[in-house]
């Protein structure tokens, strides 16, 4: 506990450490949370002497002010700006807003939790609980969680980052499992077939496998970016460079489509649009072709691991896909192909003399 006193000096009468109304000097002494301290304020003003002290009792450190804490709802305002200010990608805008208004703001409000300082550890973890997605999904909300709280803890809100100390769930490696040749050609085949706009499908599967592309770039391709026998663009993920050949039936396949200036796309309604009645043809097209368990996202782990099990370096397949090589080495480590020859040599080095 702190307590504030005045040391009288002369020509002051006074001689009570309690005394409010000379003009001499207030000091401080006391202990918080186990710090001793005996000092002087450098104030003769009682009231301001005490708006000081307890800003330490509320900070819990000596010589520290935290900023007054706004409400959870304003700091959850104040976040999403800063997001919005480090001009983060709208996806990722919308899943903050999702997972922090439509989530962490109704759950606190049912608990009647309306201040950060009430979120503790003891509370994010009963807030964990409320959660019933798949474990890969549970760590990244675990990610979005620990963002904000570390935002709210440099901004001098909270004292610390409480959700530092929730443990993130186990997850089982799943390894990536791209198409087989005979699926791809079954897809292709099944094009012709298809009651609908087949052909704008055929392209579609030639250029994701061939480039491996992410489904937003490609629904979002423009004609202008096929120069020659290459697609150039910047993904839209990652705002990453990337230039890729294309085999000649393909650019064949792409040029023959009609439309300006995107291949897949009107470009009337929003990308998100597009991309979902792609994803509803692609469904309905991989249910004809008899495919289990089609999405767009095994056409990029086919183009890459069809490179990596030919000794394509990890740095040169993360240079085509716009990731960086410790990504690709984590999905695709079962397909490095020079790794795997690297670890068999040593292998047999230990070997020698027996």
């Amino acid at each position: 506990m702190l307590q504030i006193y005045r040391r009288h000096y002369p020509p002051c009468t006074h001689r009570s450490r309690r005394y409010r109304r000379c003009n001499c000097p207030l000091w401080v002494q006391g202990t918080l949370r186990g710090e001793w301290v005996k000092k002087s304020l450098g104030l003769r003003s009682w009231d301001a002497a005490q708006d000081i002290v307890r800003g330490w009792e509320a900070s819990g450190e000596i010589g520290v002010i935290r900023a007054q804490a706004p409400t959870l709802p304003e700091a959850i305002d104040r976040y999403l700006a800063d997001c919005e200010a480090r001009d983060l990608k709208e996806p990722s805008l919308k899943k903050y807003r999702l997972f922090l208004r439509g989530q962490l703001l109704p759950w606190c409000e049912k608990t009647g939790r309306r201040r950060l300082r009430q979120l503790d550890v003891q509370a994010l973890r009963e807030f964990r609980e409320s959660w019933t997605y798949a474990p890969t999904t549970k760590a990244k909300t675990l990610e979005a969680l620990r963002a904000f709280f570390r935002f709210a803890a440099d901004a001098g809100w909270i004292v610390s980052n409480p959700a530092r100390a929730l443990k993130p769930p186990r997850l089982a490696p799943k390894p990536t499992l791209p198409f087989s040749e005979a699926e791809i050609k079954r897809l292709l085949d099944a094009c012709k077939r298809f009651k609908g706009n087949g052909d704008r499908l055929y392209a579609l599967v030639l250029l994701l496998r061939h480039s491996g592309l992410r489904i937003s770039d490609a629904v979002a391709l423009t004609r202008d970016r096929l120069v020659g026998d290459k697609v150039f663009l910047y993904t839209q993920k990652t705002g990453v460079p990337v230039s890729v050949p294309l085999p000649k039936k393909v650019t064949t396949a792409l040029r023959k489509l009609p439309g300006k200036p995107h291949l897949f796309w009107s470009g009337d309604a929003k990308p998100k649009s597009a991309i979902e009645d792609v994803r509803r043809s692609f469904g309905l097209l991989a249910k004809l072709a008899e495919v289990e368990h089609a999405h767009f996202h095994r056409f990029r782990d086919s183009f890459a691991v069809s490179l990596l099990v030919r000794g394509v370096s990890v740095e040169n397949v993360a240079v085509l896909l716009g990731n960086t090589p410790a990504i690709v080495l984590k999905h695709y480590s079962p397909w490095v192909k020079e790794r795997q020859r690297q670890l068999d040599a040593a292998v047999r080095k230990t070997w020698r003399g027996k």
